[in-house]
């Protein structure tokens, strides 16, 4: 396992090498180019000429793509070319929030698509098993920015039962427990709605793969020798049946990040994904840059993960 992992890093070194060409391409590629973003039509020659020698905006593209990889390398993304700040420094500002709404979407996505999906392959053919089918087809089909909309409007506006953007409630006074609780309401609808759509997803997958593991013969074998069907359940056939839908939550990372994006511009929530949106309309490209390069380090990271949870979930697999 140990020389599988060193093999698999290994192999990553060049994949990252040729996104970042790709990735630094098709950044420099967007209409307007850097200048438009930097100069002010106003701005004298000799101040255009001290910026472009600033952000090394003189050099060819190969040469600026090398010293820009040199100083990633060390954890240098450069600066910002709408407020002039270290990236590295905004992105770490930024990256705890998105963390905190990603990771707890996640975790509900993944903890209440097993359960329905055991549900519903437990419960096969009934009128549970239907319900939860024709609520997986409604977030299925609902685009996340209109489930989010409708959110907001009907428990924020209409009843006024949670707060619908933010953080934090302005002013709000400082008390170790209330002020967690305020954030945990501010948290809990775009949690609720980055995880709805995946939610709906994964438990078909689930009810799919459970449903598989259940005609087993080994299933009805330690049915026969009179073990609780429950103990069957989650010992034995929830392990066999969490492989297929490990492949689809590490094929699905980029689009929960997408989707985590969205999210944070709906609710305004001051994570990563509201930061890609406001560079992205002011044409920040090393902000960009920066992002876009560590969204795929991070893809291939899960993936990596799911390949080892494979081993674990499943003792037959054996990588060298």
């Amino acid at each position: 396992m140990g020389r599988y992992i060193i093999r698999r890093l290994l192999q990553a070194i060049p994949l990252m090498i040729l996104l970042s060409i790709f990735l630094f391409t098709l950044i420099h590629l967007m209409p307007g180019g850097p200048e438009g973003v930097l100069f002010n039509p106003r701005l004298s020659a000799a101040g255009r000429a001290a910026l472009r020698a600033n952000f090394g905006l003189d050099d060819p593209p190969w040469l600026q793509y090398f010293k820009w990889m040199s100083r990633m390398l060390v954890g240098d993304f450069g600066s910002s070319f709408s407020t002039y700040q270290p990236v590295s420094g905004i992105i770490a500002a930024r990256f705890p929030a998105t963390l905190e709404l990603f990771g707890s979407s996640l975790s509900l996505a993944l903890i209440v698509a097993i359960a329905l999906g055991m549900i519903s392959a437990v419960r096969h053919a009934t009128l549970t098993d239907y319900l939860v089918t024709t609520i997986s087809y409604f977030g299925l089909s609902m685009p996340i920015f209109l489930f989010g909309l409708l959110a907001q409007d009907i428990f924020g506006v209409q009843l006024h039962l949670l707060p619908t953007s933010g953080t934090s409630t302005p002013g709000y006074v400082f008390d170790p427990f209330n002020a967690l609780l305020d954030h945990f309401l501010h948290l809990l609808l775009p949690m609720l709605v980055l995880s709805i759509t995946f939610i709906a997803g994964w438990s078909r997958y689930m009810r799919s793969s459970m449903l598989d593991v259940i005609k087993q013969d080994y299933m009805r074998t330690a049915r026969a020798k009179g073990v609780p069907f429950v103990r069957i359940l989650i010992q034995h056939g929830l392990r066999n049946a969490l492989i297929p839908l490990i492949t689809v939550v590490a094929i699905d990372f980029g689009a929960v990040a997408g989707g985590a994006a969205v999210t944070e511009g709906v609710f305004a929530w001051p994570g990563m994904g509201l930061l890609f949106i406001e560079s992205l309309d002011a044409r920040d490209y090393p902000v960009l840059m920066a992002m876009l390069v560590l969204g795929a380090v991070f893809v291939i990271a899960f993936n990596l993960i799911a390949d080892i949870l494979y081993a674990v979930m499943d003792p037959r697999i054996r990588y060298s």
